[in-house]
């Protein structure tokens, strides 16, 4: 590693700029030459660059100035200053700002060789520091989950050993956490691999019309049902049925699910004639089913039924520690997808993420990711990449802050954090929140919140 590094020399007087730089490519160094700041930062921001060894005193842009650059768009770079204005000042200056080291001309070339190996050790065990906890990493995922955290370790746990069993699973959690995800992981991790799995979102589907997208429907059984359809039932026999949202399921399908899972058959619309299927069950809500038991709108039995297997989703602000995981995950994840070079974040940029509560769980930290990486026009994502809402500090932070202006941060917060828990439904949310929903619908309106679309 040491002899492989590619470094970028930065000096406006071509003498010393050719003498450093021929000494260090004798060594077996890939080397960059730029004679001024300005150069020095348009070679950087082409990538590849692993040490930036720059003088200090230069005209326009010092080599201050340029770590900082440089620091901005890339702060894990190791820069060293080097310069013959030598002083206790510009040294602490240069260590403050994130010099790697501080070097005085006339340059010792033996001391020079020696810091650079020096800093290509270090690279070399960051390095295989980063591949150890990848690998890590690697035993802690099924099929796309990440997590190093308690709780998803635990839930991990519980997804290995539910999989090869044939038991139903219900899968609770709020909104984007990835219930859908531990179906999949559940089912690919299961004898039942090789057969289909089929999700059906019992929200998404009209009444009308659920019945028939389950149980599939003869010819002639309603208006328009111009001939026989199989329901998703029969397309998902020998695999896996994921039924997203199971807490909207009308009373009487729910009667119609517990035959199925008590006798393994069913009768399609229109039709008397009992179709036996094998098909393994797994649902999921983010609705709290056993308010929905007393008030008569979930069936109890139904629910003992599907609660075989119970996979609680831990929220995104209470498993913090895999926040960092999984930015780097979607960072590589869209950076591939949209052909884009992306290196990593400012410091700033991770430093506003990890802040963050993220209402919409995991599903917004993807969306918020996704469009870094599609808006940003460098190879790291800054602070000015991601949306205003991520980007404002937390009131508790704003010490310049108002009170009336503290209250306001807290109260935009609280509601968005309740329309997206009750799915963007007014009534809902205000009860969350414990207003009428008239005094709900005025500030969402002060705020400029959509009121059909909870804010992500």
């Amino acid at each position: 590693m040491a002899d492989s590094l590619r470094i970028l020399v930065v000096d406006d007087e071509p003498a010393q700029l050719e003498l450093v730089s021929g000494f260090l490519e004798k060594q077996g160094f890939e080397i960059l030459m730029a004679e001024n700041g300005a150069k020095a930062l348009q070679i950087f921001r082409q990538g590849g660059v692993d040490l930036v060894l720059t003088d200090q005193r230069m005209a326009e842009m010092s080599g201050l100035d340029l770590l900082k650059a440089v620091h901005a768009i890339n702060p894990e770079t190791v820069v060293i200053v080097m310069t013959a204005y030598g002083s206790v000042e510009t040294a602490v200056s240069a260590i403050k700002e994130g010099a790697a080291d501080y070097l005085t001309k006339p340059l010792k070339l033996d001391e020079l060789l020696h810091r650079i190996r020096q800093v290509g050790e270090r690279l070399r065990l960051l390095t295989e520091n980063r591949e150890l906890r990848e690998a890590l990493r690697d035993r802690h995922r099924i099929e796309g989950i990440i997590g190093e955290s308690g709780q998803m370790l635990e839930v991990i746990s519980l997804v290995r050993r539910v999989a090869p069993s044939e038991a139903t699973a219900l899968i609770r959690g709020e909104s984007g956490t990835g219930k859908e995800l531990i179906a999949r992981a559940i089912h690919y991790a299961s004898p039942r691999a090789s057969g289909p799995l089929i999700r059906v979102n019992c929200a998404a589907l009209p009444e009308g019309l659920l019945e028939s997208e389950l149980f599939g429907h003869e010819k002639g059984a309603f208006t328009g049902a111009l001939s026989m359809r199989k329901g998703r039932f029969e397309v998902a026999a020998g695999g896996t049925l994921f039924l997203d949202e199971i807490g909207d399921l009308p009373l009487h399908l729910q009667a119609k699910l517990l035959r199925v899972l008590q006798e393994k058959e069913f009768e399609r619309v229109g039709s008397s004639r009992p179709i036996k299927v094998d098909v393994r069950i797994l649902a999921a809500t983010h609705r709290p089913l056993e308010s929905l038991i007393k008030t008569g709108k979930f069936r109890e039995d139904l629910y003992y039924r599907l609660n075989v297997v119970t996979i609680l989703l831990p929220p995104l602000r209470e498993r913090r520690q895999d926040l960092s995981m999984l930015i780097d995950h979607f960072v590589r994840l869209f950076a591939e997808k949209n052909g884009k070079r992306i290196r990593g974040l400012t410091r700033e940029a991770r430093d506003a993420l990890l802040r963050y509560d993220y209402p919409g769980n995991v599903r917004e930290l993807e969306n918020l990711i996704e469009r870094a990486v599609v808006l940003t026009r460098d190879e790291v994502i800054g602070r000015g990449d991601l949306p205003m809402i991520v980007q404002e500090p937390e009131t508790e932070e704003a010490g310049e802050a108002s009170l009336p202006a503290a209250v306001e941060g807290i109260e935009r917060r609280m509601i968005r954090d309740a329309m997206t828990r009750a799915a963007g439904v007014q009534t809902r949310a205000a009860e969350l929140l414990g207003i009428s929903e008239r005094a709900l619908r005025y500030k969402l309106k002060k705020y400029a919140f959509q009121p059909d679309d909870p804010p992500s």
